[in-house]
């Protein structure tokens, strides 16, 4: 969040659209297994309400973008994807999106790191592949 956005939030209390969906799921992939709305809150910055923390978690089931699993009266919750995953198809849906394909891709290489551009062209050589589904842990898929 830059600064403009974190003088909006500390002037108006409210968090930007879409942050508190992003910290759940950071929260959630940062866990080592699923947790409880109770648990997602306990590790979730600030002084949240359950309630707005059950909401976050329905409403990102809701989108695919959890799982749940029944846990004694309520559910334990996981990403369906990896964060890698999930930030490559947030990615791609804005490069689909965009009017000239050409310019947002080299516009988005010449701003690479030098490291990065190396990595990049390193997995576009196909010496740099990353590990395929069936070699990531269950938990993160």
């Amino acid at each position: 969040m830059d600064r403009s956005d974190e003088g909006a939030r500390q002037a108006s209390g409210r968090r930007a659209r879409g942050e508190l969906e992003s910290d759940v799921l950071a929260t959630l992939w940062a866990a080592r297994g699923p947790l409880t709305a109770r648990e997602t809150q306990e590790r979730l910055p600030g002084d949240l309400a359950y309630t707005t923390v059950m909401t976050i978690l329905s409403r990102l089931h809701d989108k695919g973008m959890l799982m749940r699993h029944r846990e004694g009266r309520g559910y334990a919750y996981e990403p369906a994807r990896d964060e890698a995953s999930h930030t490559a198809q947030r990615m791609h849906s804005l490069l689909e999106g965009g009017s000239d394909r050409e310019a947002v891709l080299a516009r988005f290489v010449s701003e690479l790191s030098a490291q990065d551009e190396h990595l990049l062209q390193q997995l576009l050589s196909g010496h740099g592949e990353p590990p395929a589904e069936s070699e990531r842990s269950p938990r993160n898929r």
